[in-house]
């Protein structure tokens, strides 16, 4: 049966030993000729200082990053079996950044969890950039085995730490211990993350595990309210607001099949403007793919996500348009990536101009982030200009 984090799943892929090379009668795969016009790629984070790096996403103005990473210790070992959150400034050669040999860097990089701990999913306040959320297990989550999910017949497995819970912090305080973490919820008794925001700051979209059925919930900061919003078969997870605030997007296993689809609804909101549930569930993909980490384009006209489509040790970003209430047909996807390799874990920027995800596309192979402006023969081209 499946069980499945959005966020810990970002890494299915990390952990595993890269994908075999393609068979010597096949044409080499050669992305910088095959993204020419699509993407213009840099790397980010480099495998001298991260052992895996993933799962980034923008502040409001796409001047900072936040991503979870396995940082290298002196003898060059990965330091902790588990990610750390580390917050980053975005510097971009043609902002005038001086000193840059590429297109984009991460600059005044720092880890933000205490150290030990397992962390993911982190957001920074759509209205503060310094202010950040993200799930952690505070402490060293405890040894021993813990719910997780592990694809059949695969080697590969992560876990759903009890101890995960949502935590918030004053990145003007922040000094990478469990003291400057407030918590927001979660008890550290049942796994408690994939966190997201509504644009307008007031509520948090996340996923909690019950009796190993995981289901969307949402928090209404200013009143603390929290409601189950999606109670479905399986693990629904992955949740985000769309940019308006008027629809989600998720993933879920609904049909325990190892495999997993895109879902899409309104959100349903009392007088008061708090959300109270979601109505008009729809799929957005119904095939014999893993589809997974939906993130909206800025006009919410679109979702990228990573899919299976290419094969499992290939996993590719592709685009859905998002179709009608009236429109009974799913919508057709549409490529982005075309490296050999896993691309995973979107997202775009505020803007719409900047796609950032994770890549085992460098030559050592290893999950790194990568950045790249989103040229105009994208699918994606559109949601920069619309």
């Amino acid at each position: 049966m499946t069980r499945l984090s959005a966020c810990v799943f970002a890494f299915l892929l990390a952990g595993s030993d890269p994908p075999p090379a393609p068979p010597a009668e096949a044409a080499p795969v050669d992305w910088r000729r095959d993204e020419r016009g699509l993407l213009q790629p840099t790397q980010l984070t480099f495998p001298d200082r991260f052992a895996k790096a993933g799962e980034a996403y923008f502040d409001a103005k796409a001047a900072r990053v936040v991503f979870q990473a396995v940082e290298r210790n002196a003898a060059g070992e990965p330091e902790s079996p588990h990610y750390a959150m580390y917050v980053a400034d975005l510097a971009r050669a043609d902002a005038g950044d001086r000193g840059l040999d590429k297109a984009f860097a991460l600059v005044d990089v720092r880890r933000v969890s205490p150290a030990g701990s397992a962390n993911t999913c982190g957001w920074f306040d759509p209205r503060d950039p310094d202010i950040l959320y993200f799930a952690s297990t505070v402490t060293p989550p405890a040894e021993g085995p813990t719910p997780g999910y592990q694809r059949d017949g695969r080697t590969y497995r992560w876990a759903f730490p009890p101890e995960m819970r949502i935590v918030k912090l004053d990145l003007r305080k922040a000094d990478g211990t469990a003291a400057s973490l407030q918590p927001v919820t979660g008890d550290g008794k049942g796994y408690v993350a994939e966190g997201a925001i509504s644009a307008d700051g007031r509520t948090m979209l996340f996923t909690r595990l019950i009796d190993g059925e995981g289901d969307l919930f949402t928090l209404d900061l200013p009143t603390g309210e929290v409601t189950r919003v999606v109670e479905a078969p399986g693990y629904d997870g992955g949740a985000f607001f769309s940019p308006d605030g008027s629809r989600i997007v998720w993933r879920g296993d609904r049909n325990r099949d190892n495999l997993l689809q895109l879902y899409t609804a309104r959100v349903k909101r009392d007088g008061a403007g708090r959300v109270i549930g979601v109505e008009g569930e729809r799929p957005l993909t119904k095939d014999e793919h893993v589809n997974w980490a939906p993130y909206w384009t800025p006009d919410g006209r679109m979702v990228v996500y990573a899919t299976s489509r290419e094969g499992h040790r290939n996993y590719e970003v592709f685009a859905v348009e998002l179709p009608a209430d009236d429109d009974p047909a799913l919508p057709q996807p549409r490529r982005v990536t075309t490296a050999a390799g896993a691309d995973l874990l979107p997202a775009v920027s505020p803007d719409g101009r900047l796609l950032m995800w994770t890549a085992q596309r460098g030559e050592d192979r290893t999950s790194q982030l990568w950045i790249a402006q989103i040229g105009p023969e994208s699918p994606l081209h559109r949601a920069a200009n619309p």
